[in-house]
Order: structure tokens, then sequence, then C-alpha cells
């Protein structure tokens, strides 16, 4: 009787298929697993951004701040400025802000705003002379010089100042009575006592430095 091998030629053909059925969703649920493991990569690769808060605008020095001049910008972690405002609504620019620069304690006046001055301290000071004071910049230096209105004594109260803001005009007056414009200015720590006496009982004013 001859061999029928029919029988064992369709198992293995049915075998066959499924070996390939299997190898296909294999491949299709490898495939999905790589798709999977590439997203989470880049995900995972994807840096965190931190929100800093920016100029929404260019403001000049003397400006006081409120939420319309403010913006929030994300920046990726690297890129964040050292020493940020933890807040900045109603304090005055110290020096002109171009639209999106992040605001630092160092471009609002304050104790901060001396930078990398550590021999300097910030020391307002109501200079009674505002047309005086609309020449001068932001990094000037100039000798303060008080002089006393009853005795006629003149000193040099501090040489060699640093102007650091010159906030928006006011229509306040200084100790003495006098009108003027508000300068804030670095000046040496073993002056400020002598600088704060000054102003309190005499008329200061400035001249520029030629150290």
């Amino acid at each position: 009787m001859p061999l029928d091998l029919s029988r064992p030629v369709a198992l293995l053909g049915g075998l066959r298929r499924q070996v390939l059925r299997r190898r296909r969703l294999l491949a299709a649920g490898l495939t999905a697993v790589a798709v999977a493991s590439t997203l989470a990569a880049t995900a995972e690769s994807s840096p965190a951004t931190v929100d800093v808060l920016v100029a929404a605008r260019d403001l000049p020095a003397g400006e006081v701040l409120d939420d319309s001049d403010l913006a929030t910008v994300a920046f990726a972690p690297g890129s964040v400025p050292a020493g940020l405002a933890d807040h900045a609504t109603g304090r005055v620019v110290a020096a002109p802000l171009t639209r999106g620069q992040p605001l630092t304690e160092v471009a609002l006046v304050g104790p901060a705003m001396t930078g990398d001055r550590r021999d300097l301290t910030a020391v307002p000071v109501r200079l009674p002379d505002a047309g005086a004071v609309a020449l001068l910049r932001v990094g000037d230096e100039i000798d303060l010089v008080a002089t006393d209105p009853q005795a006629g004594d003149t000193d040099t109260v501090a040489p060699a100042a640093v102007v650091l803001a010159i906030p928006t005009a006011d229509e306040a007056t200084g100790p003495t009575g006098l009108p003027g414009r508000l300068v804030v200015v670095g000046v040496a720590v073993e002056e400020v006592t002598a600088l704060a006496g000054a102003a309190s009982r005499s008329v200061v004013t400035f001249a520029w430095s030629n150290r």
C-alpha cells in the first residue's frame, strides 16, 4: 500500500502558518515596545523648565513696577540667571531693562544692586539740584559734598561714590526741607554714617570724580 504523506504535509503547513502568524504578532509587539521605549526616553530627556520673571516691555531706570510691566517666561534649568528677584511688583528699576530681560536683585533698587562690588553699600540720598541730577547716568562716579548752611563749612563726605540708580522725579522734600531728586549711590561702608548725617543737616551736592 502506498504511503499517504498528505496528512503530515498538511500538519506541517498548518504549523508553519501558525509560526509565521506568531512571528508577525511577536514582531508587532516588539515594535510597539520599541516605540514606547523611545517615547519614554524622549520624555525623560526633555528638560524641566523654570518660570522666570522678566520685563514685559522696555523699562527705564526709576520705573516703579506693577503687574503689567512683568511677564513669566519658561527657561531651561541651565540658562536661569543667578540672583533672581523673589518679587518685583512695587519695586524700582535701578537701570534700564529691555523686554524679556530677567528681573534680578541687581536690576532693582535694593542692597543687592551693588552687584559684585562688595566694597560698596547702597545708600539713597536726595540732592537739591534736580537739574544737575538730570545730567547723571547710572555708573557715574561722583564726589558727594556737604555744606552746612549755617556755618558755611564744606566737606567731601563720600568721594568716588558710584551712581546706582536715579528714580523718577517726585514732589517730596528731603530732611532739610529742600526739594530735589533722589539718587541711590554706592559708597564705602565707613562713609555711610557721615553721608547719612550730612544728608539730615546739610545741603549735599556733587561733583564728577576725577579719581
